[in-house]
């Protein structure tokens, strides 16, 4: 089978962790037998970037013919049209749905695919039945646990430069982004140092979730919510709100808390953590369901459904 992904969420040079969850998934398809995965990435922006991006996919790739052609965002479905492909697919991460233009401009093209997917089954529901005419399906993208791993808390803050023995937060996103509320984060930390991910290498982000007492996922909204299994493969307390893959992740862990923020109630549940030296939960196993590997399985399934 040979399949070409196109997305304008990848790693580059420039930006680093920009699309990195693409890129894991794309490398577990690669492990895959029998499965052949050519990536077209472009740098994201407006129409015109979309434009050029349609043209450029034309220019490499006008003698190919792909089984598969699969855009992750939806606003990608368009100049992934410019490939050769029997089947075409897409898979919505929540910003191309929950944008009013984002979400007008993806919804036109979901007519013309065969496989409509959500990496949720929360997203999947904002997803407008009537606009689909082929398949939908629920394909996350999954949690790399060959990097995200248990790594000593002392080893993880002396590769970070922090002090061995103080006590951090990690609120795992840019602080930049609304949805994601690092106000609320910053609310429940009070004083305890609060450690952020912005344009940090993929690489170096277990270090910072190892490094971490706990760490905080208040986002308003989430299409997934990556940074609750990459907390949960790395055995840290997580404390997130109900969005996204957060509450069937965190169902029946014990130490950490999926709910509703509450400031006073989070202050509590992230005390108990702060003073327990070098707290862990038992959250690998599940966060091992969630794989990158075993996503990538399920959309190759996807995949050989339709051919």
């Amino acid at each position: 089978m040979r399949a070409l992904i196109v997305t304008n969420m990848y790693p580059s040079a420039a930006r680093p962790a920009l699309g990195s969850f693409v890129r894991d998934q794309v490398d577990a398809l690669r492990r895959i037998d029998g499965v052949d995965v050519d990536v077209f990435s472009f740098a994201p922006g407006g129409m015109a970037a979309y434009v050029k991006g349609a043209a450029e996919l034309r220019r490499r790739h006008h003698g190919d013919r792909y089984d598969v052609v699969h855009a992750h965002f939806g606003l990608t479905a368009w100049p992934a049209f410019a490939a050769r492909g029997e089947v075409r697919a897409v898979t919505l991460h929540g910003t191309d749905l929950a944008h009013p233009r984002s979400r007008a401009i993806t919804t036109t093209a979901l007519p013309f695919l065969d496989l409509v997917a959500a990496v949720s089954e929360s997203l999947a529901v904002a997803i407008p039945k009537k606009a689909v005419r082929g398949r939908t399906a629920v394909l996350p993208i999954g949690v790399d646990t060959r990097r995200f791993r248990p790594i000593p808390r002392e080893e993880a803050r002396d590769k970070l430069g922090l002090a061995p023995d103080g006590a951090y937060l990690l609120f795992p996103a840019d602080p930049k982004r609304p949805e994601k509320r690092y106000d609320r984060a910053v609310a429940v930390a009070g004083g305890v140092p609060l450690l952020t991910l912005g344009d940090v290498e993929p690489q170096r982000v277990p270090l910072y979730v190892n490094a971490a007492d706990a760490v905080l996922v208040p986002s308003e909204r989430e299409g997934f919510g990556l940074a609750v299994l990459e907390a949960l493969a790395c055995d840290v307390p997580v404390l997130a709100t109900p969005v996204g893959i957060a509450a069937e992740a965190l169902e029946g862990i014990a130490g950490a808390l999926a709910a509703p923020f509450d400031e006073a109630a989070w202050r509590t549940a992230v005390e108990q953590h702060l003073n327990t030296h070098d707290p862990r939960i038992e959250g690998r196993a599940r966060a091992e369901a969630f794989s990158t590997d075993r996503m990538a399985d399920n959309v190759v399934a996807a995949w050989r459904s339709l051919l």
